[in-house]
């Protein structure tokens, strides 16, 4: 038996070794982040794993109005059942300036935060049309071989920042995110990613089509952080949330403590009510109390298709047209969305544990997205 734990311990060494020599050692962060919490896939709270940046407070915080009547009308029993089916954890509906409907589950509230996933690709693509208006990008046609020596040749010489934003780049990426070898995963979980990116290869032509990969949004986040000079956690700050009056700190997600390259395509932690101000700004057509902070011929771009083949995405947002009206979201992984209707004004934000299944192949959309837009609208 002695001689069993020894030949064990050995095996378990050599394999923990194999793992790091072969550059896979982050599986060790991933197994014990996600299974050793006993989960899954990745989850609302794994951000306290993680090195994380603050993004900091207003220091004028400016605190949603509430409706007259404010949580006065009951949600439809279908609605109800969305939430315990899905394990929605806050939802909220904002009708023009107010919060018109507020509700959190499984213990979370006003003040709670959650990981954004890929709705953190959104604020990207924000921090790039402030960029613009800042004069650190001359424009969406900027090559980023500008920023970086490794694109000036190829296909490589013609990817633009629009293009990352847009999901346009020819990037050579897997998007597998149940996949452990994947390079979605191992940007989730490994360390000083830096290099890595910059020697991805772009295999096809750019600006030509739409293919959904992070690393496009991770390779924008570095190109922001070369033009501006700063942190993407600081430009944030300085740029959106602290003039959007977000009233609690906010954390994102770095590869590494020392390195602190931010994980540009996914989690920032916040709370819905603080999420929802960029659905609102965008629908403001970029004004914060009468300040420009996006140009509006950014926004109105963003919220329209690059492609006609593909009229889902724009720059960073999701398009969908539904029942006559034209919605654009910020969407993350598990359901965390800020579904924004133009037409009357009103933005849903839903956080939570779960998503649905997709109606059909061909549909990009999982059934719950409309399921809530649904059952808000039968509430108005």
């Amino acid at each position: 038996m002695k001689k069993f734990f020894i030949y064990l311990f050995l095996l378990i060494g050599l394999l923990i070794g194999g793992l790091y020599l072969t550059g896979y050692g982050y599986l060790l962060k991933a197994v014990a982040t996600i299974y050793g919490t006993g989960h899954s896939t990745t989850f609302l709270d794994d951000y306290t794993h993680f090195d994380n940046r603050v993004i900091e407070k207003s220091p004028a915080p400016q605190p949603w109005a509430l409706a007259h009547d404010y949580n006065k009308t009951p949600e439809t029993p279908r609605l109800e059942e969305l939430h315990k089916q899905y394990g929605t954890v806050a939802f909220l509906v904002i009708k023009g300036d107010s919060l018109w409907q507020e509700h959190y589950y499984d213990g979370y509230g006003k003040d709670s935060k959650s990981n954004s996933f890929s709705m953190a690709k959104s604020y990207v693509s924000a921090l790039l049309g402030c960029a613009i208006k800042d004069k650190y990008i001359k424009s969406l046609n900027q090559p980023v071989s500008d920023f970086f020596d490794n694109y000036k040749e190829g296909f490589a010489s013609r990817l633009t920042v629009g293009d990352l934003s847009s999901m346009a780049s020819g990037l050579d990426w897997d998007e597998a995110y149940y996949d452990p070898f994947s390079i979605t995963t191992r940007a989730y979980f490994d360390t000083h990613f830096r290099e890595r990116l910059l020697n991805l290869q772009i295999t096809s032509p750019p600006g030509a089509s739409f293919k959904y990969l992070s690393g496009n949004t991770f390779l924008l986040g570095m190109v922001l952080e070369k033009a501006t000079g700063k942190t993407l956690t600081a430009y944030l700050q300085e740029a959106l949330w602290q003039p959007m009056g977000c009233e609690s700190d906010a954390l994102w997600q770095v590869d590494s403590e020392d390195s602190g390259l931010e994980k540009a395509y996914c989690c920032i932690a916040s709370n819905a009510r603080d999420f929802a101000r960029l659905g609102k700004l965008y629908r403001d057509g970029g004004k914060w109390n009468g300040k420009q902070l996006i140009p509006q011929d950014f926004i109105k771009k963003s919220i329209n298709p690059r492609f006609a083949d593909t009229p889902y995405y724009g720059y960073g947002w999701w398009l969908l047209d539904y029942k006559g009206v034209h919605y654009y979201m910020m969407r993350g992984h598990l359901g965390q969305y800020v579904i924004v209707n133009p037409t009357n004004g009103v933005i849903i934000v839903r956080l939570g544990h779960q998503t649905g299944e997709k109606t059909s192949e061909d549909d990009v959309y999982s059934s719950d997205i409309y399921e809530y837009i649904d059952e808000v609208n039968a509430m108005l």
